[in-house]
């Protein structure tokens, strides 16, 4: 390790691997501000069922980018990185130590590495692309990407709403394609990597697969059914990204009498094991050369502060 001073802390790994309290501890111990890096917290009305810091916890240090979107809206992780570069401004100018946690890789990828530079699009595009989606459904709206943008028609699933509105409106928006705007000049990283302490938590698979069920099973008890009552009284569409949070659309069935409450707790435990499997591997893949750090084998968040330099 080099001898220059790390000024910022990545924390990615599975959920429900314990990257928040990580987040917390190293936070109250070195004037930290956590940063949160996963795409279910930025939304303001799912608090309980995305497992966001409480009030309590939040007391305890600043906390950024938790519940700062309506549901309403989808989030990206381009404008995570417009938002997150601030912060880290913010931060540094006030004194205090980044630390981002979360489990959405791409959101820690793009403070990282060179990312295309796509404008802000502006909501009332987004909402008009949004609402001929709903209007004129995806394989229509597939059809008309083919001769508007073919090369990403051409990666992108017909059913694939989410990427074809968003092909769509950077169409509208900008005059370019998304395969243009791929293919210009990449942004350089926002964070340099000499100054970033980065690691995974690693946890041995049965420990996580007890955490994630006994995580839920809170959750239930602090009020997930009702969270997710309020949310379905919203009417908000099924294709916004909010509402793939785990355990959201089971609530929702839960409440309007659609399935018992027993079938939908094994179903989302279930559901966020698989989730966890499938983010070890693209871990593995992704952030290979990140140090793997157990969350059960001692104090992480001291760990993290000898890397600090």
């Amino acid at each position: 390790m080099s001898a220059v001073k790390r000024n910022v802390v990545l924390i990615a790994g599975p959920t429900a691997s314990g990257k928040s309290a990580v987040a917390l501890s190293l936070a109250e111990d070195h004037r930290g501000v956590v940063i949160n890096a996963d795409s279910m917290q930025v939304y303001r009305e799912l608090s309980i069922l995305t497992a966001r810091p409480t009030a309590e916890e939040a007391s305890r240090a600043p906390h950024r980018l938790y519940g700062h979107v309506p549901a309403s809206e989808p989030y990206s992780a381009g404008r995570f990185a417009i938002e997150a570069e601030a912060v880290v401004a913010e931060a540094h100018a006030d004194g205090l130590l980044p630390i981002f946690a979360g489990g959405t890789g791409l959101y820690l990828k793009s403070l990282i590495e060179p990312m295309s530079p796509i404008p802000t699009i502006d909501e009332t595009v987004r909402q008009r692309q949004r609402a001929a989606m709903e209007a004129e459904g995806p394989e229509e709206r597939h059809c008309l990407l083919q001769s508007v943008d073919p090369e990403s028609a051409a990666r992108i699933s017909p059913s694939d709403t989410q990427r074809i509105v968003r092909a769509l409106e950077v169409a509208e928006a900008t005059g370019r394609t998304l395969t243009e705007w791929h293919g210009a000049a990449k942004a350089p990283p926002i964070l340099d990597a000499d100054e970033i302490v980065k690691i995974v938590l690693w946890p041995e698979r049965e420990w996580l697969r007890q955490r994630i069920a006994a995580r839920f099973h809170l959750m239930v008890a602090n009020g997930a059914l009702e969270e997710a009552s309020r949310y379905r009284a919203l009417g908000l569409s099924d294709e916004l990204p909010a509402t793939r949070a785990h355990g959201l659309r089971a609530m929702m069935k839960v409440a309007a009498g659609e399935m018992d409450m027993e079938t939908a707790i094994q179903g989302v435990i279930d559901e966020t094991r698989q989730y966890a499997k499938r983010q070890f591997t693209w871990y593995r893949h992704q952030f290979a050369g990140w140090p793997q750090i157990d969350p059960a084998a001692g104090n992480v968040a001291a760990i993290i502060a000898g890397m600090l330099g």
